[in-house]
């Protein structure tokens, strides 16, 4: 229990003692009743639950010292009403250890639980290398379920015969089956990023993934299912890429200079899953990537981030006066720390966010 006690604030690791010193007191003055003991009772049990063994052996063992001390003064000791008095403050102390054991063994279950849980979750979703060829990258994941280190959104990226790929997306939906969604996305990327020679190709490959997986959903999930996704392509040589959207957001340009831009999408498309209910997808669109240039890609946990008074974060005007950055890092902790102070509290959806940088001195 002591890794899991330092985590409670101050007040509550001192209220065993404060009990203790309230009952001894209570007990002094009312040399009769002793109406102090319910108090070193609540004194033992609550060690137990918040503090280490020792410092729960030590509360109790304050607490039968202390009755001993004032049966002494009373000259209860020997007699009837003293063995009963120092029996139920030892049996109170007792039931102290006793929890204390059990919550430390099932918080060893738990740690152990959770372990496997964070190892699992980061399998799905492994953090990019920090370099493809002579890009820069950094990623930041932020789910919004307590505990969680994924949830529906997701990034990769990949170094391909036609240039480095990178998905970001966004799985509608909470919990398991966003998660489960995830994985299969991911998947069908990894398998088909350097198979395939062009990114509607690449897209019309995760459509079909989807589609096989959902239709061993339930009809109502099934219907409701879809991806927004944005694929990104940087040309070979670097100074240039190609972005389809798949109905997401589309990225931010950060230049050397501080500036910040999002290249919108000619046509956003469809998202994913959704493909049957439309016409074929248009075709990506190319943009300019300067050296010393990051591109930004985000879901919507960042975009529609809320301050208090309902507003959407807009990473144009945010960052712009945060930068320039050094690289992708910077930008996406500048971002991720800038949401935050935005909102001011839990934020309602996951937040992903990768970062490109193209160095301003290519080697």
């Amino acid at each position: 229990m002591a890794p899991m006690s330092a985590q409670w604030p101050r007040y509550l690791r001192v209220a065993p003692w404060l009990l203790i010193a309230g009952g001894l007191l209570w007990n002094a003055l009312d040399i009769v009743d002793y109406w102090g003991d319910p108090m070193l009772a609540a004194a033992s049990v609550l060690a137990g639950a918040l503090l280490s063994l020792r410092d729960t052996v030590a509360v109790g063992a304050a607490s039968v010292v202390g009755i001993l001390v004032l049966s002494a003064r009373d000259g209860t000791i020997g007699t009837k009403d003293g063995y009963l008095e120092l029996v139920n403050t030892l049996f109170a102390a007792l039931l102290g250890v006793w929890l204390n054991r059990v919550i430390a063994r099932h918080g060893r279950r738990l740690a152990a639980v959770r372990s496997v849980a964070e190892a699992a979750q980061r399998a799905v979703l492994p953090a990019p290398p920090p370099r493809a060829g002579r890009l820069s990258v950094a990623a930041c994941y932020r789910a919004a379920q307590t505990e969680a280190l994924i949830g529906g959104d997701a990034y990769a990226l990949q170094e391909t015969p036609y240039g480095v790929r990178v998905l970001i997306a966004d799985v509608r939906g909470k919990g398991l089956p966003a998660v489960a969604a995830v994985s299969v996305l991911l998947g069908a990327f990894r398998e088909n990023a350097s198979r395939v020679a062009d990114l509607l190709g690449l897209a019309d490959a995760l459509e079909q993934a989807l589609v096989r997986e959902s239709a061993y959903r339930e009809e109502e999930l099934r219907m409701e299912s879809f991806i927004t996704a944005l694929l990104v392509e940087f040309t070979p040589g670097q100074d240039g890429l190609h972005a389809l959207s798949c109905g997401h957001p589309g990225p931010y340009l950060l230049d050397g200079a501080g500036g910040v831009r999002r290249l919108d999408a000619t046509d956003p498309g469809l998202p994913l899953g959704m493909g049957a209910l439309g016409p074929d997808r248009p075709a990506p669109d190319r943009w300019p990537f300067p050296a010393g240039h990051t591109l930004l890609l985000v879901t919507d946990g960042v975009t529609e981030a809320r301050d208090g008074d309902g507003r959407f974060y807009d990473p144009v005007v945010g960052l712009a006066p945060l930068g320039p950055f050094a690289g992708p890092q910077e930008a996406v902790d500048a971002l991720v720390q800038d949401v935050a102070d935005w909102t001011g509290g839990p934020r309602d959806d996951d937040m992903a966010v990768l970062a490109v940088t193209r160095p301003g001195v290519l080697g």
